[in-house]
């Protein structure tokens, strides 16, 4: 029998999944070229599921619910309202976008969109093995649809095809880990997983070999190499408004995964995913940074990027078990500072990449670096947004991606692991060297004569929500305290339960 609270720990999703049909159903009828009926009733759907999830979050209760297959606490609820407020705005940025070619034909942009939050909801919540997959298999179906939607460009179906192959092959590589780890210890729920690791009665190789595929999985949800592959095709070849929805809401909900499995089931074994995550990490600041300098085209070029901020991410969740001991206050450190480094890059690059769709127009992308010659004389507001997202993504104080980096770095060194002070300033480095391609962008904007002197143009919805969005990157970096307080907070509460 199901209870009152079962239904309460999946309220939200469940509204989003009957919003996302009627939103399906209500644009059948829709005539209107930009879909505003649909855009309109989608915007009130996400606005209602953001205010359901910040209010949960605010409780700060965690409830089990359908059999302890799903939970809401504190750190999921956040990361979903904040996942649903980065599809709003990568809605805001992208309609007319998407308008001008042709891929509001018919609503699937914004059904597919609620589709694939529905997704990362269903992942975040998870406490079971089957209900983490089902929700990652509905948001990564959903992605290969979204990137394909412009279909008469080659380009997007090349990337929707290697995004299909290689998501794929991840979505084994974790399945079967996930399989190894149930053979193991006889449960697919998380917390008997952990209690069935933690008695020491199970083969530790068994455990390790699956451990391996799980981590190789999740390392190709983040992007991180050598599972990168995919990562600059796709973000290169999707249309930019998708290219936008990829690099943002999913790394919300790669990150809830990633805690729900190897730190709420699978800590007994942080001595072996630690090690993993530190080979990623590595590898990712290396090829993200290095690669990026010789990249001519500014989405690739984000997308080694984010190969490399991923890195950082790594480095956080690396450093919360210390010589087999899990001390509380490295734990919250550790993945704090995670989550808070995670949660800003996807903020500043919805700013980066909102900046990229509005000066796209009809016929032209404006994908090249060389395209943002003399931003500052045709729009000095949009460079100054630009160059603010360059130098937080750079780690330049005193904005947001300055304290970000700041903070994975106290936590590794507070560690007091000689290894673990080497990959600080292993890091450090990699961050001077990937500063090179940031700033070129800065400098093109700023002292290269314009190459086309066009008027730009945009609604005043998409300027409030840029000016807002840059605005955050700056205040959060001045004034860090609230949200890392948040962070913090909510593992507080996640490793509690």
């Amino acid at each position: 029998m199901i209870d009152n609270i079962s239904w309460l720990a999946i309220y939200p999703e469940v509204v989003l999944l009957v919003m996302s049909c009627v939103v399906a159903l209500v644009d059948l009828g829709v005539k209107s070229e930009r879909r505003t009926a649909t855009y309109v009733l989608t915007m009130l759907t996400l606005a209602v599921v953001a205010a359901l999830q910040a209010m949960y979050a605010s409780t700060g209760n965690t409830v089990y619910g359908w059999g302890n297959m799903v939970v809401s606490d504190a750190m999921g609820n956040w990361l979903k309202c904040f996942s649903t407020l980065a599809v709003m705005v990568t809605l805001v940025y992208g309609r007319g976008y998407a308008a001008e070619r042709g891929m509001l034909r018919g609503g699937d942009l914004f059904t597919l969109s609620l589709l694939s939050l529905l997704g990362m909801f269903i992942m975040t919540s998870a406490n079971n093995f089957l209900v983490l997959y089902l929700g990652l298999e509905l948001l990564t179906l959903s992605s290969y649809a979204l990137v394909a939607l412009r279909r008469d460009d080659t380009l997007a179906t090349e990337a929707a095809m290697k995004y299909f192959v290689l998501g794929a092959m991840a979505s084994g590589f974790l399945l079967y880990g996930l399989s190894m780890i149930y053979g193991a210890t006889g449960s697919l729920d998380i917390g008997e997983v952990f209690k069935a690791i933690n008695a020491g009665q199970i083969r530790h190789q068994v455990l390790v070999f699956g451990l391996v595929f799980v981590v190789a999985g999740l390392a190709f949800k983040l992007g991180a190499v050598p599972f990168h592959m995919w990562v600059p095709d796709v973000y290169q070849g999707a249309p930019s408004v998708i290219t936008l929805f990829i690099g943002s809401a999913p790394e919300l909900a790669a990150f809830a995964i990633i805690i729900r499995l190897l730190v709420d089931g699978l800590l007994p074994l942080a001595i072996d995913w630690q090690q993993m995550l530190a080979v990623l990490a590595i590898g990712s600041l290396l090829v993200g940074n290095l690669a990026g300098i010789v990249q001519t085209n500014l989405k690739r070029m984000l997308a080694y990027s984010t190969i490399g901020q991923m890195g950082f991410v790594m480095l956080g969740l690396l450093s919360g078990v210390v010589h087999g001991n899990a001390d509380a206050t490295a734990l919250e450190n550790a993945y704090s500072s995670a989550m808070f480094y995670i949660v800003t890059y996807v903020l500043t690059f919805m700013a980066t990449m909102g900046v990229v769709l509005l000066l796209a127009r009809e016929g032209f992308e404006s994908e090249e670096i060389a395209d943002f010659a003399g931003l500052n004389q045709r729009s000095p507001l949009y460079a100054g947004v630009m160059a603010i997202c360059m130098f937080s993504l750079a780690g330049i104080p005193p904005l947001v991606g300055f304290y970000a980096k700041l903070s994975v770095l106290q936590a590794l060194v507070a560690s007091g692991q000689g290894f673990h002070i080497a990959l600080a300033v292993y890091a450090v480095v990699m961050s001077l060297i990937g500063a090179f391609y940031y700033l070129r962008v800065v400098k093109v904007m700023y002292f290269d004569p314009p190459v086309a002197p066009v008027r730009i143009t945009a609604p005043l919805q998409v300027r409030a929500v840029l000016t807002l969005n840059g605005a955050l990157v700056l205040v959060l970096g001045i004034l860090p305290g609230g949200l890392m307080a948040l962070c913090a907070d909510a593992v507080v509460r996640a490793l509690a339960t």
